[in-house]
């Protein structure tokens, strides 16, 4: 859920509909979606004030940026994700 309020134009609003469905703590969920949206918020803002200057360059510039830090953040999330290594580790051991 964190890497989808990362990434700019997905539907945040819906994604708070839907998260009070989900089995998350409210506490955690109030963290998440308040700190977590505003990188998104930030590079969508600066995107669409150089597109509506006309400077198509810098706002695709902005979305790369944005999209290779996104992807950066997901590869370390999964790099540190103890419990996939956990499961590595059983499969290992079972095999």
């Amino acid at each position: 859920m964190i890497i989808l309020f990362i990434i700019p134009g997905t539907p945040k609003d819906l994604l708070l509909y839907i998260a009070g469905l989900l089995p998350i703590k409210p506490l955690r969920f109030i963290l998440i979606s308040t700190f977590v949206r505003f990188p998104s918020v930030i590079s969508s803002t600066m995107a669409g004030e150089n597109i509506a200057l006309g400077n198509w360059k810098m706002s695709i510039l902005i979305y790369c940026i944005t999209f290779a830090v996104v992807g950066i953040f997901v590869f370390l999330a999964n790099k540190l994700d103890k419990s996939k290594i956990t499961k590595e580790a059983i499969d290992i051991v079972k095999s």
